[in-house]
């Protein structure tokens, strides 16, 4: 499985503005349920217990919000360059910018849960998170994520 199974070019935002970690949680979910044909409360409510749980901010900038939902049957994901870092609750709690939301399959193991960690890892990579930052607009965004597999990540 490819970055690319899961993210697709218009499924990547640069400069992205959201005044809050809930604001931004909301309009990430909309953007994910207009994209996959779903509500936006059956993403935004798993989002919001999940973070509940603690904050998905993995540290280094970077933010990984994630849930598991019923009714898709693939990995979905979104990425957002935030166009102002944000308070996120981050585990070392430095101010985010670089946020991938990963919807996985509800009840997905294997490869799908791998998925998770697999991003993580090349998110927080500082080459990659480099060169994240430095891409000019979306298409240079997704120019970054290019065909590394997750298994590489």
């Amino acid at each position: 499985m490819t970055i690319e199974e899961i993210l697709a070019p218009e499924d990547v935002l640069a400069a992205l503005r959201a005044p809050s970690k809930k604001a931004l949680l909301e309009s990430l979910a909309a953007r994910a349920a207009d994209r996959l044909g779903i509500g936006v409360d059956e993403i935004l409510a798993p989002l919001a217990r999940r973070e509940e749980l603690g904050s998905t901010g993995v540290g280094d900038g970077v933010a990984l919000p994630h849930a598991r939902l019923e009714g898709i049957e693939r990995p979905f994901g979104l990425l957002a360059r935030l166009r102002d870092p944000m308070d996120f609750d981050a585990v070392d709690d430095r101010p985010v910018d670089l946020v991938f939301l990963l919807l996985l399959p509800a009840g997905s193991e294997g490869r799908h849960l791998n998925a998770l960690a697999c991003v993580a890892r090349w998110l927080r990579d500082p080459e990659t998170a480099s060169a994240l930052r430095g891409a000019r607009d979306a298409a240079a965004l997704h120019a970054v994520v290019g065909a590394r597999t997750l298994s590489k990540a």
